[in-house]
């Protein structure tokens, strides 16, 4: 069996969606992993570049928390790891996860947040992004979060909804008395959202839904001010 299921959600990614591919291989090393890439384009306009590669590629519904669930249904591993199509993880990322999970003391986990870009702007934010989740023990999608596949179906997976389905799973988590252990390695998230909408606007747009998030505004309230177009 398949000791790690990578699953990555994507839509309209055909650029890049074998950067991801080729950067999994690079990295994977003896261990046996299952890539999985689930296409919110009914068209499948990303898994079609993927055709001749060793990965499974699967068609939903559109939306992120959608498109992850679909995966992990089909998962074979008894770990599931879920990665943003735009997140490069550290090259011993699956010795570090291998190695949290065998102590049988987490449920799952992330990795620090790094942030492709060598501008000192992206360091505050990696830094202020650390101290919150140190603090709070939820991290975000973009950390590339891992947890055991019989416990995210026993609470149920995602809750399929347009926003903060990462966090909601991870106070779920903390509901139900898991631990959730933050690997100090960096994943390599690429800085595009904040290049094109701007450092200043995308880090007080993005602090806000949280804010509001955490008051108990509905997901489907805050998705209406967060994407300026429908992206994953």
């Amino acid at each position: 069996m398949n000791l790690i299921s990578i699953i990555i959600p994507v839509l309209n990614e055909a650029k890049n969606i074998l950067r991801i591919y080729n950067h999994i291989e690079s990295i994977k090393g003896n261990h046996p992993v299952e890539i999985i890439f689930i296409d919110g384009d009914d068209t499948g306009s990303t898994i079609h570049n993927l055709r001749e590669k060793n990965a499974k590629t699967l068609i939903s519904s559109k939306g992120r928390s959608i498109q992850m669930n679909a995966g992990a249904w089909q998962a074979k591993a008894d770990i599931l790891l879920f990665l943003h199509a735009d997140t490069f993880l550290p090259d011993s990322a699956f010795d570090e996860i291998m190695k949290t999970m065998s102590t049988g003391k987490y449920k799952g986990g992330a990795f620090d947040l790094g942030i492709d870009n060598p501008k000192w702007q992206y360091r505050l934010i990696e830094y202020f992004a650390s101290l919150r989740y140190r603090k709070t023990k939820i991290p975000f999608g973009d950390q590339a979060i891992f947890i055991n596949r019989d416990y995210f179906k026993e609470i149920g997976g995602y809750r399929e909804i347009p926003l903060m389905e990462d966090v909601e799973l991870m106070r779920r988590i903390k509901e139900n008395d898991g631990n959730i252990h933050i690997i100090p390695l960096k994943t390599k998230s690429s800085a595009r959202n904040w290049e094109k909408d701007g450092i200043i606007y995308t880090t007080l747009r993005n602090w806000t839904i949280q804010i509001l998030y955490s008051a108990g505004i509905s997901p489907d309230r805050l998705v209406k001010y967060y994407y300026k177009e429908v992206k994953q």
